[in-house]
């Protein structure tokens, strides 16, 4: 089974004027793939279709794509890792999916041409293990810039954040939390954020720039069924001094609890364990 898939290709090529390319004119999803079935395909299909609707991008019919996931993510259905030789019982293989769908090929300039037929790619990727323990944190100084008409959709346009992550070396942090133009929290790096404080959860609540995440939504679902009061709402730096506990979400790693933000330190993890449990995440 290919690993890739092009527009339902094994061996086809992206053109090099596709707009994907040329501009970030796209779309793309990263999905957990777990014994061959993707977590939360739904909620990834449905932010995926959103995005095509808000930029005006022709989506790939629904039922062609999902019949490629299947045949991408199929291959993680197999034996990876003997148990007597591991030691671990019940091993789950792994993947990461990476969807893209771009608005199409086109000639030069900005100016899109109407109903151009989309390219879509869909990729399976090692997964990595996650490392135990809680995460340390750092401010970054790239801030995001405001836009509310991409706010929410997980577009190509990654550069604030190829940025933010080039600003530490690897094993100085795990993750980078980022602050807006007006200096709102927003978001880490490739992960949203929670804080804990007065029993209540708080998030960003993305009006003006990030990714309404996938593990983000969630959260907030389980939340209400554990009887956790959830508020949505604009966050301050300030806001996480005060938090008893803080933790980032992500759709491959699941709900990870953070240490230390610079100078700031939490040792609860209390409302992140029980989160995870009620949605049987485990790395």
């Amino acid at each position: 089974m290919p690993a890739m898939l092009i527009n339902g290709q094994p061996s086809q090529q992206i053109p090099a004027d596709d707009r994907g390319f040329q501009y970030g004119d796209g779309l793309f999803e990263t999905a957990l793939v777990v014994n061959g079935q993707v977590r939360f395909l739904e909620d990834h299909c449905q932010r995926l279709f959103t995005g095509c609707a808000r930029l005006g991008i022709t989506p790939p019919d629904e039922a062609t794509l999902r019949r490629e996931i299947a045949q991408v993510a199929v291959q993680t259905d197999r034996p990876q890792a003997d148990p007597v030789q591991t030691g671990r019982v019940g091993v789950q293989n792994r993947g990461v999916l990476k969807i893209i769908v771009t608005r199409g090929a086109g000639g030069r300039g900005y100016r899109p041409t109407a109903g151009m037929p989309s390219n879509r790619v869909v990729a399976l990727h090692p997964f990595n293990p996650v490392p135990q323990g809680a995460l340390r944190l750092r401010w970054c100084d790239i801030r995001l810039g405001r836009n509310a008409r991409l706010a929410g959709i997980k577009h190509l346009n990654r550069l604030e954040q190829v940025l933010a992550q080039s600003e530490w070396r690897e094993g100085d942090a795990d993750e980078g939390l980022m602050l807006d133009t007006e200096g709102e929290v927003v978001c880490a790096t490739s992960a949203n954020v929670f804080a804990v404080r007065d029993n209540t959860l708080l998030t960003p609540d993305l009006r003006f720039c990030g990714v309404q995440g996938v593990m983000r939504a969630q959260v907030i679902k389980t939340a209400a069924k554990l009887k956790l009061a959830v508020s949505e709402e604009p966050l301050w730096p300030h806001d996480l001094e005060t938090a008893s506990e803080v933790f980032i979400t992500n759709a491959v790693r699941g709900i990870r609890s953070v240490a230390s933000l610079d100078s700031l330190q939490w040792s609860e993890t209390g409302v992140a364990t029980r989160l995870s449990s009620a949605l049987s995440l485990s790395n």
